[in-house]
């Protein structure tokens, strides 16, 4: 068996053109893959691996911790194994070490790529076939899917002077955020959707600022953002309403504003990730399922 050796900055070159021979429905680029490593808000050493023969790197694999609704929950975020180097064992060396170290971190349970914070995509795309079967194989099971939709920005009009006018009327505000409004922004989301607290975050790093809000009575009651994960890829969201003003029509305003801006940055579409209602985006914008993607964990 190869020797499982502990990530290293100076390995990202090495581990981007190996995710990029072999994640071949995926496009990276050596920058994002250092957002969704060395980036990651609970980034560790000990959990990212890599397996070498001689100097090259021929096996990967990211992991991360996260506390998520009160559940330590241990995470595969990425990996990658040399084609060449497949059927050899590597994939499970390098998962029987990092299921012992999640464990020793306490986790509960380990599930596939569907990170919450910062994630490249939210389950195995099954034409991965070799991703699917190593998960059956480690013992994980298949618990739900997701999707991943797309909307193409090329002459589309995402205006939304009209729809805003008749808010303003209902003393409802929609507009840019600031960098004055970042606390009032924050609150609002530790309160009703504290999972997207650092795609948020992140938004303020944006010049401008890729995050539009909705204000009743100069109060923060809903937001959009875009950005904030995947960096430079035409990501949009996360998105939310208050309880109190859904069905007013804020979610397309605030969705159209995003889209606009991305469009704006010059991109030919955007990707809307980890869908759940997939009629209101194929409803206001035209967004179209493009990936299916299968949620998989292992519980202790």
């Amino acid at each position: 068996m190869k020797q499982i050796e502990l990530f290293k900055e100076e390995d990202l070159p090495a581990v981007y053109e190996l995710c990029r021979q072999v994640m071949i429905y995926d496009r990276f680029t050596e920058t994002l893959l250092r957002e969704k490593i060395l980036e990651d808000p609970s980034y560790e050493a000990g959990l990212v691996l890599v397996v070498k023969d001689d100097d090259r790197i021929i096996g990967f694999m990211n992991g991360v911790m996260r506390e998520i609704n009160g559940s330590r929950i241990g995470y595969i975020k990425l990996m990658a194994v040399d084609e060449r180097w497949r059927r050899q064992g590597v994939a499970t060396q390098m998962y029987t070490y990092l299921e012992q170290e999640l464990k020793n971190r306490k986790a509960e349970k380990i599930r596939i790529y569907d990170v919450p914070f910062n994630y490249f995509m939210p389950g195995i795309d099954p034409r991965y076939t070799a991703a699917v079967s190593f998960a059956e194989k480690q013992g994980f099971r298949r618990f739900a899917d997701t999707c991943n939709m797309t909307v193409d920005l090329a002459g589309t009009d995402f205006s939304t002077t009209t729809q805003e006018e008749k808010l303003r009327k209902q003393n409802i505000v929609v507009r840019r955020a600031g960098y004055d409004d970042r606390q009032a922004i924050l609150k609002f989301i530790d309160q009703y959707f504290p999972l997207w607290r650092t795609e948020v975050e992140n938004s303020f790093l944006s010049l401008p600022i890729s995050l539009h809000i909705a204000l009743l009575k100069d109060e923060i009651r809903a937001f959009s953002a875009h950005n904030g994960n995947n960096f430079g890829t035409g990501w949009f969201g996360p998105m939310g309403t208050h309880p109190d003003l859904r069905g007013k029509g804020i979610g397309g305003i605030l969705l159209k504003r995003c889209l606009q801006d991305i469009k704006d940055w010059g991109l030919p579409q955007s990707i809307i990730p980890w869908v759940g209602p997939v009629s209101f985006y194929a409803r206001t914008v035209g967004a179209v399922v493009e990936r299916v993607f299968w949620r998989y964990e292992k519980i202790f």
